[in-house]
């Protein structure tokens, strides 16, 4: 009974607030002259804020044109304007600035959910050791990770080296498929020094700090590094999630100024390697036994980060230097 109570109040709640909330709009609309899309790009400075105010009017409206907009094809958000200023009575002529604002958060809003589909796409295909542009794209990480070093054979022990659990990587990629594999072939080409530095340092993450007679000398002797490559795989992991569950709106919708693209997101995880690998060491965990506790207070630093609404994440990559969301 209790729990049919508490229904019945939500639902009530409910219907309160979306009358409620209809009503307001309509009085705005008639005092301001303005309807809400028109106030939300007047009274709010372009970036994500913006961005999501505009997609959750769209969502929550009743009309079905502003409904099915926030899903259309890229090349038809011209014409969706369009139709949106016509049905609105908005004159573009006396409102150019408008199109363009609305625009700019289609672009975006309609670019995320075709991020989320081609991130899934690689996640979904799995390694194939017969095609050959998948065995080239893992002989290329090698060689960027390892440019001294030769790779003695396809099948060796040496993957160990950069982290692969066995002597031959491809059983790696099965959690993640070959978005795993892509991104870090990203970090190792496009980061080269920094993922060498932190390959290195997973090897022994304190010995930055000491010369190796200190080490010795200090006794600390306990394993507490990691495996690069099965971390890396670990932190795809985490930029997917981030990225399906919406959290990475915030960031995508502040440094891409139109649609939000795959290598934003090989750039978001370069900045994850970079900050887990920072984090890693200052939680100075006892031994890889503490990876999932480490890993899951890190990830929900990084999702705090990304409730701010002005949050970039990794403001130093070349993506979010032209920041232009009219």
């Amino acid at each position: 009974m209790k729990h049919f109570l508490r229904m019945l109040i939500q639902l009530c709640l409910y219907f309160y607030c979306k009358f409620l909330w209809c009503g307001l709009k309509f009085v705005m609309r008639k005092l301001t002259g303005r309807c809400e899309l028109q106030r939300i790009c007047l009274n709010t400075k372009p970036g994500a804020l913006r961005t999501m105010k505009i997609e959750t009017s769209l969502r929550n409206s009743k009309s079905k044109l502003l409904q099915t907009a926030v899903s259309v094809h890229p090349d038809a958000i011209e014409k969706t304007i369009e139709d949106i200023m016509e049905l609105k009575k908005i004159n573009p002529d006396i409102n150019p600035q408008l199109g363009i604002s609305l625009q700019a958060c289609l672009l975006q809003i309609v670019g995320y959910r075709n991020l989320i589909a081609d991130v899934e796409k690689l996640r979904r295909e799995p390694y194939d050791s017969d095609n050959p542009q998948h065995e080239e794209m893992l002989l290329k990480l090698w060689k960027f990770l390892k440019p001294n070093t030769p790779l003695e054979s396809r099948i060796t022990k040496q993957w160990c080296e950069i982290g692969f659990q066995g002597d031959d990587p491809k059983t790696d990629f099965r959690g993640m498929g070959l978005l795993g594999l892509y991104n870090l072939q990203y970090f190792a080409e496009k980061d080269a020094t920094a993922a060498q530095q932190v390959l290195s340092d997973s090897l022994h993450p304190k010995c930055s700090k000491f010369s190796k007679a200190e080490w010795e000398k200090k006794r600390m002797d306990k394993a507490i590094g990691y495996s690069f490559a099965i971390v890396g795989i670990n932190i795809t992991d985490l930029a997917y999630n981030l990225l399906v569950s919406g959290a990475l709106k915030t960031h995508f919708y502040n440094i891409a100024p139109e649609a939000p693209t795959l290598s934003h997101f090989q750039q978001t995880f370069c900045y994850l390697m970079h900050e887990f690998h920072k984090f890693w060491i200052e939680e100075d965990p006892m031994d890889i036994m503490e990876f999932n506790r480490v890993r899951e207070k890190f990830r929900k630093r990084i999702v705090k980060q990304l409730q701010n609404p002005d949050m970039a994440l990794c403001p130093h990559f070349a993506a979010s230097e032209g920041l232009i969301n009219m």
